[in-house]
């Protein structure tokens, strides 16, 4: 991995670790328990199963509303592609730091069976 791969990594893990911090206290209980895995692009296997080579992240695995005999065989957790990221931020790291956020709750909210309202009424979007 390059620097400037490093450094990308580094800025995503400082955005997720503080907007967990500011999450609500029953909310960040259960974000807490998903995963984050930071890859430069979706890899091949997703790109030939239809998905776009820029998505910025991606939720997989079952969300809490999926009861124990329901689930599938990945367990949850959410892909940030901070390579896309950050072109989608065109270089700028301010841009980059809220399309991480942005992303990251996107996909939370995914696994905690949120969506785009409900996060907004929430005040977190």
């Amino acid at each position: 991995m390059d620097a400037i791969s490093k450094r990308l990594v580094r800025i995503a893990g400082e955005v997720i670790r503080q907007t967990l911090a500011e999450l609500p206290d029953d909310l960040r209980a259960q974000a807490a328990l998903v995963p984050v895995v930071q890859e430069p692009w979706p890899d091949d296997a997703l790109v030939a199963n239809g998905w776009d080579a820029d998505l910025l992240g991606m939720f997989v695995g079952d969300g809490l509303d999926i009861s124990a005999g329901e689930q599938g065989p990945l367990p949850p957790q959410i892909l940030l592609f901070y390579e896309n990221l950050w072109d989608t931020a065109e270089g700028d790291e301010a841009v980059y730091r809220d399309e991480v956020r942005i992303t990251y709750l996107h996909e939370l909210g995914h696994y905690l069976g949120l969506g785009e309202q409900d996060l907004e009424e929430r005040g977190l979007l």
